[in-house]
């Protein structure tokens, strides 16, 4: 494998959207299997990394909106999980924003700001 097919696949794994997704689900199964407050320090350390990129690549308005719809979306996943089940409500916050966080950095990018990879 060369160094930038290599370089490019490491930063798409280093995107917010994936780091975001993995706080998430992560946070999630992590709790699940262990307890809660270990799944709450993967969701804790991946929305703070996440956070910083965001700052850099959407500005501080879009790393402020993007940080409360993370937190939002692990707090919304647990009414949500009465009524379409654990998982699917994990999965469905977890779409929404792996999207906003996408879109917000594809904003950021016509504004000049730089990318996260």
């Amino acid at each position: 494998m060369s160094e930038k097919s290599s370089t490019t696949s490491t930063g798409l794994l280093l995107r917010p959207s994936v780091v975001a997704a993995a706080g998430l689900l992560g946070g999630f199964a992590v709790a699940r299997a262990t307890k809660r407050e270990v799944g709450g320090t993967l969701f804790g350390l991946a929305g703070t990394w996440c956070g910083k990129r965001w700052a850099k690549t959407t500005g501080p308005l879009g790393a402020a909106v993007l940080g409360a719809l993370y937190t939002a979306a692990m707090g919304g996943s647990h009414p949500l999980a009465k009524r379409i089940g654990a998982w699917p409500s994990v999965l469905l916050v977890t779409a929404g924003v792996v999207v906003a966080s996408e879109a917000a950095e594809a904003w950021g990018r016509s504004r000049g700001l730089p990318k996260a990879d």
